[in-house]
């Protein structure tokens, strides 16, 4: 009787486990990601378009489906997803953030900054939004501004190397080849064998 009961739980189990396998198939947000873990972006991105016409899931499936967009090279779409994310929630950084990807893909450095600096407005020491601006400031050549914004961020990260690389690039561009050296010292003390900063060193 005792083995009975023994088989049955486990039969049980085994259908329990079984349903729910067949669910986190059956979930089109479970599948999108499967789908991007591939590789397979437009496949992901089919399985969230359903999700941008009604239901209270609409803004993050703006904000994936403007991920994916910007994951197969889609720039103009996917800002316009990233948009229309904005206009559901103006408050969002995230939306902020997620154009700002596309914009610097198309080299629109203007653009991007002005989204940038409008997340540094809500958000004074954001991280990312910070880093995005200094690839701005690179792409724009502005060598000085952007020795003194990455000095001034690595006050507030002094772990970060990501920060430390783009004041040694300043340095270097500006023609202080010490302070380069200097800071791409640093780099390997966070990143040991840094290529860029071996290179540099060599």
């Amino acid at each position: 009787m005792q083995k009975s009961t023994q088989k049955i739980n486990k039969f049980l189990l085994a259908l329990c486990l079984a349903g729910n396998s067949v669910g986190a198939m059956a979930d089109p947000w479970a599948q999108s990601q499967q789908f991007e873990t591939k590789g397979e972006y437009a496949a992901a991105a089919g399985l969230i378009e359903p999700f941008l016409h009604s239901g209270k899931e609409k803004e993050f499936a703006f904000l994936r489906y403007g991920w994916l967009n910007y994951l197969q090279g889609r720039y103009d779409s996917s800002i316009k997803s990233y948009n229309t994310a904005l206009q559901l929630n103006p408050q969002s950084i995230d939306a902020r953030l997620g154009i700002s990807l596309p914009l610097l893909a198309q080299q629109r450095w203007q653009d991007t900054a002005r989204h940038l600096q409008k997340i540094l407005a809500v958000s004074p020491w954001d991280y990312t939004a910070h880093v995005r601006l200094l690839i701005v400031e690179e792409g724009l050549q502005k060598w000085d501004v952007l020795a003194r914004h990455a000095e001034a961020l690595n006050q507030h990260y002094p772990s970060d190397a990501t920060v430390l690389v783009y004041l040694a690039r300043a340095h270097a561009w500006l023609g202080q080849k010490d302070k380069a050296a200097q800071a791409y010292q640093q780099v390997l003390v966070r990143i040991p064998n840094h290529v860029e900063a071996s290179r540099y060193l060599q």
